[in-house]
């Protein structure tokens, strides 16, 4: 999850484009509460990476926290914005 004001500033357009780069498969969606969702797989390093992008995001946006909590994977392919 990831706080702040990070709707309407590109930011999951943004997480996607990382996570593509970085080959790390999931989604990134808009939630009811003004968060951002992001569900991330791939090696640690990898995801570590997409994580440490957001934790600031794209220029526009202003990320007061994120949440991380691991899962069992669930086998994603691809990264999606929902």
């Amino acid at each position: 999850m990831v706080h702040g004001h990070v709707q309407g500033v590109f930011f999951r357009d943004s997480t996607q484009e990382r996570a593509r780069a970085e080959g790390v498969a999931g989604w990134v969606c808009n939630r009811g509460d003004g968060a951002v969702e992001a569900v991330l797989e791939g090696s640690p390093e990898a995801v570590e990476r997409v994580v440490r992008f957001l934790q600031s995001g794209p220029p526009r946006a202003q990320v007061s926290r994120i949440d991380v909590t691991e899962e069992t994977p669930d086998g994603l392919a691809g990264f999606e914005v929902q």
